[in-house]
């Protein structure tokens, strides 16, 4: 299970992180420009993590794998962490998955 983390970051936006309970980051969000939409935010990746098809598997250039989550119209919630191999891309999906009871932000800012 993950735990979401919302940081206002250097140039006063926020942002959230799901990180794993091992510490390691799995999916990081877009820039918000109010902690309220960086909340929304959060219910998106909860809401959508449900649906399995909006998870969008990705390899990158130089061999790695990592994963998109996308809203029902299309917009990119989160992106993942880069992963060595299929299966800790997988791993980190799951993670995301498991993470979608309603749970408070951990608040930083």
């Amino acid at each position: 299970m993950g735990k979401f983390i919302l940081k206002k970051d250097k140039a006063g936006k926020f942002r959230f992180n799901l990180k794993a309970s091992n510490g390691q980051i799995v999916l990081s969000s877009q820039a918000y420009s109010t902690k309220s939409g960086a909340l929304k935010g959060i219910d998106s990746v909860i809401r959508n993590s449900k649906h399995t098809a909006r998870f969008i598997r990705k390899k990158a250039r130089d061999g790695s794998y990592y994963f998109v989550l996308k809203a029902s119209n299309g917009q990119i919630i989160g992106k993942s962490t880069f992963y060595s191999s299929r299966t800790g891309r997988e791993g980190g999906i799951s993670i995301v998955k498991d993470s979608n009871d309603r749970q408070k932000a951990h608040n930083n800012v």
